[in-house]
């Protein structure tokens, strides 16, 4: 079967075996903003987040590895090669709507828990409390499957969910997002954004 999406995983998840060992190899990839990375995703995958902003690729939300990299074009990589644009976000509502008909249809019970992760942070990325809700949910029940060694990223990613739907309830959306999609921010959230924990 053509699995177009393989080299996608590749580089997101590398080829460590154990989610400690991918997560201690790639989170640098995953959350360090580095120009260099940025580069290196446009020049790798720029053409197939194009294609996927314009709706092509759905045929890989298909097989849920072929889902979980579709969502990763349309959510993770635009916020890469698009920093600081509002094309940063303009996979989102597609993103979205790709994980809330996966997760009805428990494609996420197909990945393995590491890659689960990326699923649901989709949910933590809305503007939304009741996905915010769904996120912590989800990734609360996803902390007992994986063995206690190896918890430690899995926790991680619970606390910042927990830490993104208090910023949700506080103002109904992320004021570090005001800037860049030319919102008008409030003086509390000009406040809240010079104090510590205030972007993502």
């Amino acid at each position: 079967m053509n699995s177009p999406w393989l080299p996608v995983l590749a580089w997101w998840f590398g080829s460590a075996e154990s989610p400690t060992e991918i997560a201690k190899a790639k989170n640098t990839l995953w959350f360090g903003k580095k120009a260099s990375q940025d580069t290196d995703a446009r020049q790798r995958f720029g053409a197939l987040v194009d294609q996927a902003l314009q709706g092509e690729l759905s045929d890989w939300a298909e097989t849920p590895e072929g889902w979980l990299a579709l969502v990763l074009l349309l959510d993770q990589l635009p916020r890469m090669i698009f920093r600081n644009s509002p094309l940063a976000y303009a996979g989102d509502k597609r993103a979205q709507e790709l994980v809330q008909e996966g997760l009805t249809l428990e494609r996420d019970l197909w990945l393995a828990p590491l890659q689960r992760t990326f699923i649901y942070l989709v949910l933590e990325h809305t503007e939304h409390l009741a996905a915010q809700d769904d996120a912590i949910q989800r990734f609360t029940e996803l902390l007992p499957s994986v063995p206690e060694a190896e918890r430690g990223y899995f926790k991680q990613t619970l606390d910042y969910a927990k830490k993104h739907r208090v910023v949700i309830e506080r103002f109904g959306r992320f004021p570090h997002r005001n800037e860049v999609l030319e919102r008008d921010s409030t003086e509390e959230e000009m406040a809240f954004l010079k104090g510590p924990g205030s972007r993502f």
